[in-house]
């Protein structure tokens, strides 16, 4: 009798395994598509450098921390800085990355699959969001933005963070001529979560900038420079992009409709 009631115990689990797999299954098509395009589409993470500073600069803390990136992931993420002017290159590369079955257009799959994390000083800041924006009306989520010392470009707005971002954070210094926007808020709170404006000053607590930094920059907005130079401000960037690298995460609920 017992080895009767186990075994009737253990086919009555299989078939309430076996018909919960295909009620998740058949109910759940979209996430499944979804997750497949993930494991082809890579990790998308896109640094803008600030002024007129180029993208082989090795001085500027977004290069170094490509670099690292592109070396510590060197499977299934994508790390690329661009100077701030070159935001219209940064965008089509984003979608050529997403096009996963390379037929020249996105899907809704493809476009839910996006796994896009963006970061950028001063006026990279302002370039930013502007990319943001720009996929926002391409139906595209973002995981994450992260503003340094964030300076608005003309006809440009860097304070507002569109709903189809994730989770954004700002850095920034007060002192200087050039400084940074205080504060970033987002168009939808319900669908962005601005993990905060975080403030560093420097007059009591100076940060040296290597020799080849721009002179006029350094001597005349010094806190500016600073910001970019501190490597307090950027182990916090990286420890926030690595937890989304490690992770591999899917935007969830930010999709856009």
């Amino acid at each position: 009798m017992r080895v009767l009631l186990a075994v009737t115990a253990l086919f009555l689990s299989s078939l309430f395994c076996a018909h919960s797999l295909a009620e998740g299954s058949a109910s759940k098509p979209e996430a499944s598509e979804a997750s497949d395009h993930a494991r082809h589409s890579p990790m998308i993470v896109i640094g803008f450098l600030g002024g007129y500073v180029r993208s082989d600069n090795t001085l500027h803390a977004e290069v170094q921390l490509a670099a690292r990136l592109r070396s510590d992931y060197p499977a299934g993420t994508y790390s690329e800085i661009f100077e701030n002017h070159h935001g219209d290159e940064a965008h089509a590369e984003i979608l050529r990355l997403l096009d996963v079955n390379h037929d020249g257009s996105l899907s809704a799959d493809e476009k839910r699959s996006a796994r896009i994390i963006l970061y950028g000083h001063s006026w990279g800041g302002s370039e930013l969001v502007t990319l943001a924006r720009e996929l926002e009306q391409d139906a595209v989520p973002v995981l994450l933005t992260i503003q340094v010392d964030s300076i608005q470009k003309r006809k440009e707005d860097d304070r507002l963070i569109p709903a189809n971002v994730a989770e954004a954070a700002n850095f920034y210094q007060p002192d200087s001529v050039l400084h940074g926007r205080p504060e970033i808020r987002a168009v939808d709170p319900s669908r962005t979560k601005i993990l905060g404006n975080f403030r560093f000053e420097y007059k009591q607590n100076p940060i040296s900038c290597a020799d080849g930094f721009p002179w006029l920059v350094r001597h005349f907005a010094k806190p500016h420079a600073e910001i970019e130079c501190d490597p307090n401000v950027w182990n916090k960037i990286e420890a926030l992009i690595r937890m989304k690298l490690s992770s591999g995460q899917l935007p969830q609920t930010n999709s856009p409709g």
